[in-house]
């Protein structure tokens, strides 16, 4: 089984912006869902921001991208995390090994949307989304 290493971008506000931006010049198709969308179409402060998109780009490589949470700090600099997905259950041993020593933000455990998924900032510093897809 494969596990897919990519880059994971966030922006204040402006995530659907840079990404249609960034599909004019790599090409590919994009998708997007706000935080109102994942939450049944409720409407709160900052439900139109961006929860995740993705641009598969013309030549198949992946950037993910969301709006920093409403109730997160947007930290200027701090813009890139890496992304571990795929099938593989060895994305289980990557995340604890990654939050050995680092500090958990999204529990490792089942989402809404099905799969398996954890946000770690590991001991140096770097954000790791890890997203182990639900078998089909």
């Amino acid at each position: 089984m494969a596990i897919n290493l990519n880059p994971y971008l966030a922006f204040d506000g402006t995530c659907r912006e840079a990404m249609e931006y960034y599909q004019s010049i790599f090409g590919g198709e994009l998708t997007a869902m706000t935080f109102g969308e994942a939450s049944g179409g409720a409407a709160f402060p900052g439900s139109d921001k961006v929860m995740h998109s993705s641009l598969v780009t013309a030549w198949g490589d992946l950037i993910f991208a969301a709006d920093t949470m409403p109730e997160m700090n947007h930290q200027p600099g701090d813009t890139v995390a890496v992304s571990l997905s795929g099938p593989d259950e060895a994305l289980d041993t990557q995340f604890r090994a990654l939050a050995d020593g680092g500090q958990v933000h999204v529990p490792y455990e089942k989402q809404m949307w099905g799969d398996v998924y954890g946000q770690v900032r590991d001991r140096f510093g770097v954000l790791w989304h890890v997203n182990r897809t639900a078998e089909q």
